[in-house]
């Protein structure tokens, strides 16, 4: 069996847990910093992310694994012939919450892909930022 990579990144933002919650679980909010989808927060539902960008066009398939309220969301995450993990870990701070975001699942295979998902990551943490800033 060959080893995987993890991918983390973490954010702080200066709003309650409620806000970034919210971000996370709600299908237009998730739509303006992530992609278009057809999210539910229920354990085990199949929703589909969807892109159309000059960069990018694809549909990403994923299904809901974990939820527990301003705490823990995870789903899986399969795109181009790679099955990974997003999970997403709400911190509260004195000055607001952090955020972990962890994908995990990268062979050695897919080192693109992993390259991708960090460029991507970054962008997508940068537009949640403004989301979250705007509730």
């Amino acid at each position: 069996m060959s080893e995987t990579q993890t991918l983390i990144m973490e954010k702080e933002f200066a709003q309650p847990a409620e806000k970034l919650w919210r971000a996370l679980t709600t299908p237009h909010l998730i739509a303006e910093w992530l992609m278009k989808n057809d999210f539910e927060p229920t354990i085990g539902r199949p929703f589909q992310l969807r892109m159309e960008t000059p960069q990018w066009s694809g549909v990403i398939d994923c299904k809901v694994l974990a939820i527990e309220p301003q705490k823990k969301l995870s789903y899986t995450w399969s795109s181009m012939g790679l099955d990974t993990v997003v999970t997403f870990i709400l911190t509260p701070t004195p000055n607001g919450v952090q955020l972990r975001v962890e994908q995990s699942g990268f062979d050695e295979a897919h080192a693109r892909n992993f390259q991708g998902a960090k460029f991507g990551w970054q962008s997508f943490l940068n537009k949640l930022e403004k989301v979250v800033g705007g509730l």
